[in-house]
């Protein structure tokens, strides 16, 4: 699997007095990326949590802004998982403007698997299998044209 993407249209509510998207919704937009590829892979959070007591938190983020979005704008938010261990996954993001190319964050997240008490545990191997699928090196992303970071 390569990326996988995920369309959201800027509601005015996730907009400052400007018309420019809030920075915070981007990591609002990155779970809602992290969501779909898990259900792309077969499997939903919830399963995850009430089948096998298994809770991916987040333990690390980071969010690097390029360009604005406006209210109103259509948008795609590209993930990729990059890296799957015994205790953690780290997820990458894209999100980016198709009216115009215009490439606008960058991202990613890493998390820690617990139990329902936030003990630390291993990721059960069924999730491992459906998470490890497919998965490329960080240097295959795909950019729209003319927008890779340098």
């Amino acid at each position: 699997m390569s990326w996988h993407e995920t369309e959201i249209h800027v509601r005015y509510a996730e907009t400052d007095q400007m018309g420019i998207v809030h920075h915070a919704n981007y990591l609002v937009w990155f779970e809602l990326g992290r969501t779909n590829i898990c259900k792309a892979k077969g499997f939903s959070y919830r399963e995850m949590e009430e089948q096998e007591n298994a809770l991916m938190v987040v333990a690390e983020i980071y969010c690097r802004y390029k360009s604005p979005a406006f209210y109103d704008d259509h948008l795609i938010v590209r993930t990729k998982i990059e890296e799957v261990r015994s205790r953690t996954v780290r997820f990458i993001y894209e999100i980016f403007r198709p009216s115009d190319n215009t490439f606008l964050v960058e991202g990613s997240s890493m998390h820690i698997f617990t139990d329902k008490e936030k003990k630390v545990r291993t990721l059960p191997d069924k999730y491992r299998e459906l998470l490890s699928k497919e998965i490329e090196t960080v240097d295959e992303r795909s950019f729209p044209p003319n927008e890779a970071p340098h």
